[in-house]
């Protein structure tokens, strides 16, 4: 199946020029913690293979929207400022995510100017994203660039991704994730921060690396896991932590 392009080679060279300032960015990533530090392991989160709907195959209507949306995505390419932002939201590494939802929080976070917070994060966002590896071994959905064979707003990753699953959507996972951690931290700012998370997955179904079943899927699983992160002691221990440092550094604002 092949759809129509819908971007112009004028426009998708400016955004591919964006693309190399971002791959050049995460060249400086932190290393990720080590499993022993992560709050829970593979087996202890909630097993999204029980509680979430199979990847839609392609007979069935959810992949008929899935279609639409994916049709809807390249669209939206043509807002380059939209384009850009789904360019810029291609980052994994947690302190990169977490410059781009500082505005929305209300204050710059990172490691050096937040520890506590930056920790929470971290900590957070990496345990919940474990929750996915096995949906994505177990349905192996191929990825809507691929299916049609056409480019993305992220070319320097098509090849590196193009054998992942797509089923559900890692970035889209990371994203909410953050969100709903950084709401718990400044309640005050909940509407920004979950309307940053919630663009987060819309913008891998722009940028033509997931389907909108596959971000939708996402957002249910981070869900699941960030209740689960409050059975941990040492989970509510940071996020106290976290929540006191913020107090503290908004008075000084």
């Amino acid at each position: 199946m092949k759809l129509s392009s819908v971007i112009n080679t004028n426009r998708m060279m400016r955004l591919w020029t964006a693309v190399a300032f971002v791959v050049c960015s995460m060249t400086a990533q932190a290393q990720d913690p080590t499993p022993s530090e992560l709050y829970f392991n593979k087996t202890e989160l909630p097993n999204g293979l029980v509680f979430l709907p199979p990847a839609p195959d392609s007979t069935s209507t959810q992949y008929l929207y899935d279609i639409s949306q994916y049709a809807w995505g390249k669209s939206k390419r043509q807002d380059s400022l939209r384009a850009q932002q789904a360019i810029r939201e291609v980052v994994i590494d947690i302190g990169e995510m977490a410059r781009e939802f500082s505005p929305a929080f209300g204050m710059e976070i990172s490691k050096e100017k937040t520890p506590a917070i930056f920790k929470v994060l971290n900590l957070g966002v990496i345990t919940m994203r474990l929750s996915a590896s096995k949906l994505k071994t177990t349905y192996k959905r191929r990825r809507p660039y691929v299916v049609f064979s056409e480019p993305t707003l992220i070319p320097a990753e098509e090849e590196e991704l193009r054998n992942t699953g797509s089923y559900p959507s890692g970035h889209t996972l990371r994203g909410w994730g953050m969100a709903l951690l950084l709401s718990e931290i400044n309640p005050d700012a909940q509407d920004e921060i979950l309307k940053k998370g919630y663009e987060w997955g819309v913008s891998r179904v722009i940028a033509g690396y997931h389907w909108q079943s596959d971000t939708d899927a996402s957002r249910l699983l981070a869900s699941a896991c960030y209740a689960r992160l409050h059975t941990s002691e040492d989970f509510l221990e940071d996020m106290v932590a976290a929540r006191k440092e913020f107090a503290e550094k908004r008075k000084d604002h």
